[in-house]
């Protein structure tokens, strides 16, 4: 059952602990509050402030799982405290494991201080959990799509358009690595896994990928530089440097530009009309 007393106090301890300036925000010159304003918390749960204040306020109804999930990321709160409000909500914490989603708050951290720079949290699925503005401005919302298509990999098979954001020399190498981690993730994973339901279903639906699957090639790894096509800015070539979350094996994928050239003057100007996320 659902523990409001010590729900609404573990809410009130974890937002009075955060500060503007860990999630991203801005402090202001005005601010009186301890940690973080109630309506500053249900923005970065997604959620709206009267839902998150009753919470706080030992009312409404039981959240759901997934509101939970919201609530954990958007508090920052690690594995263990993600758990300890599951609980105190009156639901069994997720299974731990890779396949998760939730991004540790140290990952967090790093990500909401990249506001000048194209970056992401990918799954190893390449599921995009997280973008920054310049991210999003680069190559589009990847957070907005479901089911399979969630997958990069999964689109590069089944949505032509993506493609329209990479530099067609690449293309064939594209396809190449993303049909290579699918297998090597399958073969880690396991036959029930999701890699493996990914797999079948591009099987039916994707003759190329049939044909690359087919060569059982293994090993591609990502190319450091990238060449992207932005359909205002044009094209840029762009380093990557990836750094691994070793608890849930997330990605945060950062891209930048040589300071000097053409690619840094044209990120540069995409940053000053990119919008907020």
């Amino acid at each position: 059952m659902i523990d409001r007393t010590g729900l609404a106090g573990f809410l009130r301890s974890r937002r009075e602990a955060l500060q503007p300036e860990d999630v991203g925000l801005p402090r202001g010159a005005r601010r009186r509050t301890a940690g973080l304003r109630r309506e500053e918390v249900a923005a970065l749960c997604h959620m709206s402030v009267d839902y998150y204040s009753r919470l706080e306020r030992e009312r409404g109804p039981q959240p759901s799982e997934q509101m939970l999930a919201s609530i954990a990321q958007g508090l920052h709160l690690a594995r263990v405290e993600r758990d300890h409000l599951f609980r105190l909500a009156g639901h069994r914490p997720p299974v731990a494991g890779v396949a998760g989603e939730h991004i540790s708050p140290g990952l967090l951290r790093v990500l909401d201080r990249l506001g000048d720079t194209p970056a992401e949290i990918v799954t190893e699925l390449g599921e995009t959990l997280r973008q920054t503005a310049l991210g999003v401005a680069l190559t589009g919302d990847s957070t907005r799509f479901t089911g399979p298509e969630r997958s990069l990999g999964f689109r590069w098979f089944t949505v032509p358009a993506v493609r329209e954001r990479y530099a067609p020399q690449e293309h064939a190498f594209l396809g190449r690595m993303y049909a290579s981690g699918l297998r090597e993730i399958v073969a880690l994973r396991g036959p029930g896994s999701r890699a493996a339901q990914l797999a079948d279903l591009l099987l039916v639906r994707s003759g190329e990928f049939r044909r690359l699957w087919e060569a059982h090639e293994v090993g591609l790894r990502p190319n450091e530089v990238k060449h992207f096509v932005h359909p205002e800015a044009g094209g840029m070539e762009l380093h990557c440097q990836r750094l691994v979350d070793p608890d849930c094996l997330h990605s945060l994928m950062v891209y930048t530009a040589v300071p000097g050239t053409e690619s840094h003057e044209r990120l540069r100007l995409l940053a000053a009309v990119a919008p907020p996320v």
